[in-house]
């Protein structure tokens, strides 16, 4: 099947859908492009694994893997059951409705909107599930080696009900944050707010109020598997290419440009974290390039399809400092315990992103109706059926501040009320005696390295 699409496409054809008298033109090249892309995302949730359990402890790196790998199942049957539905069903300013709920009216033929529609609704449906798993595995690396399973299993699943799904919504679902006439306005082409300031802000949350690892700060710790390490960080570049080449939606010369700032960015950023360990130590770590790497796309995301080359450039160098400085110097500061730096990595990215999307947007390459960044000093105004609207210089930049500002209070309250939800029904934290024994005993009965001699 994929092929037939990719030689229509290679031969400028299109399908002409005419079951259940649907009149809309379906291209196999748009089609084709977005089910590769989805599939891309989705080997992120996995490769995610192998980088949190190469990060982590020997005797957490089953639980560390475990912990992204089940965050494909809970996607996949949370987003068939109501996710999809809350996020773009309805028309509410913070909450979808349940007009979609498993995937009610959606079939191979209902077109993913009623104009200028290139492919099935299912397609979307699809693109989209694969951000719902890799945001929940996300933060999980906050509270590796003292949260337990159970616990950790039912927080995903509340909290992708109370702050994941509303915030998808308001961002891309045609609600408050988003663009469109009497809304914010701001803009997240990928899911800097979406994705990465909301799991980096719940993973901050979350791990001051579950409290510290034992024996934390009172002995070395070393990384115990560089290779899963690298492993991870690469397949992860690999998948971003779908997470932010995809969000254009079609297969264009948008989702070129978003390749090509993805690019930049991640490589800019690897380069900088580079430096950064070489004026520390005098030496350069693979450590130190994943972890940068991984950082400069996640900055790039909410602008990826929205800013120049040049500027991918600039956010990809600045991000490393910015995240070094958080995990070495505030995080030592105010003295959480974030295990693998989720809140440094993705709540910090995230936010540079944000604010640099709203710094160098320029709608001349999008094509959307936004307004220019603050360095252009430019206006820009839309007339539609609702009414104009009107940015000004800097009202771009004011919107990307706003959503920011909103996604962390968001993130914030309703992580405190998974983290309460949660509570109720059992034991969080494991005990100082299962953190000694190691995750992988305690709480699976399985080990990694069964040849291990427990020193660690």
């Amino acid at each position: 099947m994929l092929s037939n699409l990719l030689l229509l496409a290679a031969e400028g054809e299109a399908v002409k859908n005419t079951a259940e008298n649907v009149d809309v033109w379906l291209s196999g090249a748009d089609t084709g492009f977005m089910l590769i892309c989805a599939a891309l995302v989705m080997l992120m949730t996995p490769a995610l694994g192998f980088f949190y359990g190469g990060l982590g402890r020997r005797k957490n790196v089953v639980n560390n893997l475990f912990t992204s790998y089940v965050c494909l199942g809970i996607g996949a049957v949370m987003w068939f059951i109501m996710g999809y539905s809350l996020c773009f069903g309805g028309d509410g300013k913070l909450f979808g409705d349940f007009s979609k709920a498993f995937l009610n009216g959606i079939t191979p033929n209902t077109p993913f909107s009623d104009e200028g529609s290139t492919y099935s609704e299912l397609v979307w449906v699809g693109f989209q599930m694969t951000f719902a798993m890799i945001t929940t595995a996300l933060l999980t690396g906050a509270v590796a080696g003292r949260m337990k399973f159970k616990s950790l299993f039912i927080f995903l699943i509340v909290w992708s009900v109370v702050v994941y799904y509303p915030l998808a919504h308001m961002v891309w679902g045609g609600g408050l944050l988003g663009l469109g006439f009497g809304n914010l306005g701001s803009i997240d082409f990928a899911g800097g707010n979406v994705v990465h300031i909301s799991s980096g802000i719940t993973a901050l949350v979350l791990c001051i109020i579950l409290g510290k690892r034992k024996g934390y700060e009172k002995g070395g710790y070393k990384v115990h598997n560089i290779p899963f390490v690298a492993l991870g960080a690469g397949v992860l570049w690999f998948g971003w290419y779908g997470f932010n080449a995809g969000s254009s939606g079609l297969a264009d010369g948008l989702a070129a440009h978003a390749f090509m700032t993805t690019s930049i960015a991640a490589g800019a950023a690897m380069l900088s974290w580079m430096l950064i360990d070489v004026i520390k130590t005098g030496k350069a770590t693979l450590v130190g390039a994943s972890t940068g790497l991984v950082i400069g796309l996640v900055a790039i995301t909410p602008g990826a399809g929205f800013v120049p080359l040049w500027a991918a450039l600039i956010i990809g160098i600045l991000v490393s400092p910015i995240s070094f400085f958080m995990i070495s110097v505030i995080k030592k500061k105010i003295g959480y315990d974030d295990a693998l730096d989720v809140f440094g990595c993705h709540g910090a990215g995230g936010i540079w992103g944000g604010i640099a999307t709203g710094l160098f947007a320029n709608p001349e390459i999008s094509g959307w109706e936004h307004g220019y960044g603050l360095f252009y000093n430019k206006s820009v105004e839309y007339v539609g059926d609702e009414g104009t609207v009107t940015y000004n210089a800097a009202t771009q930049f004011l919107a990307q501040l706003g959503s920011i500002g909103f996604t962390i209070m968001w993130a914030v309250v309703g992580a405190v009320i998974c983290y309460f939800v949660c509570r109720l029904l059992g034991p969080i934290k494991a005990t100082e005696r299962e953190q000694a024994i190691g995750m992988d005993k305690s709480e699976h009965d399985e080990e990694a390295y069964p040849s291990f001699n427990g020193l660690d």
